[in-house]
């Protein structure tokens, strides 16, 4: 199955907050047709409803793909309305938080093809990164086919078993909010040393979005980077060895949280 495939049979989406609105923005940007697309979303926004898609309407019988994209306490609700595609030809993708791939074999058969996706919430501007885990009935056609579809979101890596799911939630999934906290902390260090307070949220902002994005684009490291902008015994140095300290520092620090949160992944599945 490709993407004709689906601008042939279509498309079914359960939910379509900010992520799925990111993602069927894509797909309607590469060509697949507005009448080809079903959602199912009780409060949808206004871009959606403009979009020319079929808004809660009769789902087709044999869609190309059923997306999920509900919120884990609608997942009960949400699955059975996707009974009649199980075990049938329809690639069911889920970018629903929590919900294993057990669920939804239990829901829908274990014939029934599932990829599970963790994005995160650059996702919503075409940032994102989002890790996919195919079960037993899905094909490397399929893992193909789940992953140029979140390409529409950012990018995509593929992983080699579904624990690694708590470790990815710890890491990408969780770890916007730990760069939106460095953000405010390094804001508030500058105000501390004087700056006003618009100006150093200015300047943090621009700082942490314009070191990520140069350590996107570099050939280097992350750590050759900062050994380039590093002088001998400079300001930079003088910084570096409060944040690299090992017990006190960064890394310790960063390891800790994200322990913390993959712990927390674990538990919330039991």
């Amino acid at each position: 199955m490709d993407f004709n495939e689906v601008m042939r049979r279509g498309l079914v989406m359960l939910g379509c907050g900010k992520m799925g609105s990111a993602m069927l923005q894509g797909w309607l940007a590469r060509g697949l047709p507005p009448r080809k697309v079903w959602v199912i979303d009780p409060v949808p926004s206004d871009w959606l409803r403009e979009t020319g898609v079929q808004m809660n309407a009769d789902l087709p019988a044999d869609p190309a793909i059923a997306l999920v994209a509900v919120k884990p306490q609608m997942m009960e609700e949400a699955l059975p309305q996707l009974a009649p595609y199980g075990g049938g030809g329809t690639l069911v993708i889920s970018v629903a938080a929590g919900t294993p791939l057990a669920a939804f074999e239990a829901a829908l058969g274990e014939k029934t093809r599932v990829i599970r996706a963790m994005p995160n919430t650059p996702a919503a501007i075409g940032k994102g990164i989002t890790a996919i885990i195919g079960n037993a009935a899905a094909s490397p056609a399929d893992a193909d086919l789940a992953a140029g579809l979140l390409e529409a979101v950012g990018q995509v890596v593929r992983l080699q078993s579904e624990d690694q799911i708590d470790t990815v939630t710890g890491t990408s999934g969780s770890g916007p909010a730990y760069v939106f906290y460095m953000i405010d902390a390094l804001a508030a260090a500058a105000r501390a040393e004087g700056l006003p307070a618009e100006m150093a949220m200015h300047l943090a902002r621009a700082t942490v979005a314009g070191a990520g994005a140069l350590a996107e684009a570099a050939d280097e490291t992350p750590e050759q980077l900062r050994i380039n902008v590093t002088s001998p015994n400079g300001t930079t140095q003088a910084g570096l060895e409060v944040l690299m300290d090992d017990t006190r520092g960064l890394a310790p620090l960063m390891q800790a949280t994200v322990k913390a949160a993959t712990d927390r992944s674990r538990a919330l599945k039991g």
